[in-house]
């Protein structure tokens, strides 16, 4: 059975994926740059537009780190924005369970669902680091082991929430013939991380609950996936790594009574599109090299490192020095945490066997461009990517915003339609239907009364 291509745009908001020095580059916090990529999204058929979500600015040597783009609005009022200038192109937004609470959470994203339609999906994400917790006067608060039965527990809670209101909350009074409220929004939840109660203020939404998705390469973050999650956000975009991915986390969805078509797995990818395969070669090679300049390289390489390697020409061989392992030059980078000592050993032996540069090595792990070619190139390749089960789609990032879709909506979406892979228009209204998730059912309440977990 050939399976439906999803797609995903997603406007950068940390790392290097942004070329800014590119003339065409506008702003990243603009309001306009929001709206014309999400606009071209849904001309193009996408499922939905994603923002990521940075809480604090990354420092590096005690500096905010001026390689990044610096700045950020917040995810669910900008979305409320882009929800209002779209009319089917569902809108995903980051929110940080580690800093939050679920009624607020639950709140707000209940209001964006009612707000677009029936649109909103939530990224459900944790933070382990007491560099981004200083923002939250928490610290490090909480150990980072559990940072997913915290999330696990603040999904379970909001769920619980959004499921406090059934569907039709209103009955009929058998004798005066009047509707009368049946306990709506009514809720207890008593667990570890959270002991509330009360009543929830927003009705069920259009889909019943936001679409779920979480991003987690951990075997705690897949089989948080397997349990709770809609859509896994991947970084694996190399086929065999994908294929391998793909495998292990639906393997793992039975056991939670569910099945592959109850989760969508979309890596991010980047595409590169020109008249024919050595123009787009040419042309991913000038973007890449824009991405990792000499400075990102060096700062790539002492994320690793931990020291400070800015006598260094990126040009030339990897240090011959050992990583400092307790030390943080670039904090609130989630990268190179942990192993960094082997991984400079196997970054140095791969460098010295193929005569790699500090740069080039950088480039290499960054891994480049993903899809490039010829529009026809690019269509065959993403489709035999996901009919070969690496991915039920892809959640695409452009070296340029606002306008690094637009190659690629005009000039591969319609060969992807061609193959009969990707929708020619939207046939329903909701996320849900755009990714073919089925609505989850309202938790049945008895006599009105609120569920408890204990």
């Amino acid at each position: 059975m050939t399976k439906q291509i999803h797609l995903a745009a997603q406007l950068p908001s940390i790392h290097n994926v942004t070329v800014w020095s590119d003339p065409r580059s506008r702003s990243q916090i603009a309001i306009g740059s929001f709206v014309q990529l999400a606009q071209t999204a849904e001309r193009g058929k996408f499922d939905f537009f994603f923002l990521a979500e940075g809480l604090r600015l990354r420092e590096h040597k005690g500096h905010i780190y001026d390689l990044d783009v610096v700045g950020r609005p917040e995810n669910l009022t900008m979305l409320s924005a882009v929800a209002a200038v779209t009319t089917h192109l569902g809108v995903a937004a980051t929110v940080n369970a580690t800093f939050n609470e679920p009624y607020d959470v639950a709140r707000r994203l209940a209001t964006l669902d009612h707000l677009s339609g029936g649109r909103a999906a939530w990224n459900v994400v944790t933070s382990y680091d007491a560099f981004t917790g200083a923002n939250f006067r928490r610290g490090g608060f909480l150990a980072e082991a559990d940072r997913y039965t915290r999330a696990a527990e603040f999904l379970a809670t909001t769920r619980e929430l959004w499921d406090s209101w059934a569907d039709q909350d209103l009955r009929a009074d058998t004798v005066s013939g009047q509707f009368v409220r049946s306990g709506a929004g009514g809720f207890a939840h008593h667990g570890r991380h959270f002991d509330i109660s009360g009543h929830f203020t927003t009705p069920r939404s259009p889909q019943g609950h936001p679409v779920i998705i979480q991003a987690g390469e951990s075997d705690a973050g897949r089989e948080f996936a397997a349990s709770d999650a809609e859509v896994v956000f991947s970084k694996y975009n190399r086929l065999d790594e994908a294929r391998a991915f793909y495998q292990d986390v639906k393997s793992r969805l039975a056991r939670h009574g569910r099945s592959p078509a109850d989760l969508r797995i979309m890596p991010t990818a980047t595409v590169v599109v020109s008249d024919t395969d050595e123009e787009a070669a040419a042309y991913a090679d000038e973007i890449t090299r824009a991405q990792v300049s000499p400075q990102t390289a060096i700062a790539h390489l002492e994320a690793v490192w931990g020291r400070d390697l800015s006598a260094y020409d990126p040009d030339g061989p990897l240090p011959d020095i050992d990583p400092e392992p307790e030390s943080l030059v670039l904090k609130g980078h989630s990268v190179f945490r942990k192993g960094r000592a082997e991984t400079a050993r196997r970054w140095r032996a791969i460098a010295e066997a193929r005569g790699l540069s500090i740069r080039e090595r950088v480039i290499e792990v960054s891994g480049g461009q993903t899809f490039v070619g010829s529009p026809r190139t690019v269509a065959d390749a993403m489709d035999h990517f996901v009919q070969t089960d690496g991915a039920d789609g892809f959640v695409l990032a452009s070296h340029l915003t606002p306008g690094g879709l637009d190659d690629f909506v005009d000039r591969v979406v319609p060969l992807l339609q061609e193959k009969g892979v990707l929708r020619r228009d939207y046939a329903g209204t909701t996320l849900r239907h755009h990714l073919g998730l089925r609505r989850p059912p309202c938790t049945e309440r008895t006599s009105g009364n609120p569920r408890e977990e204990s």
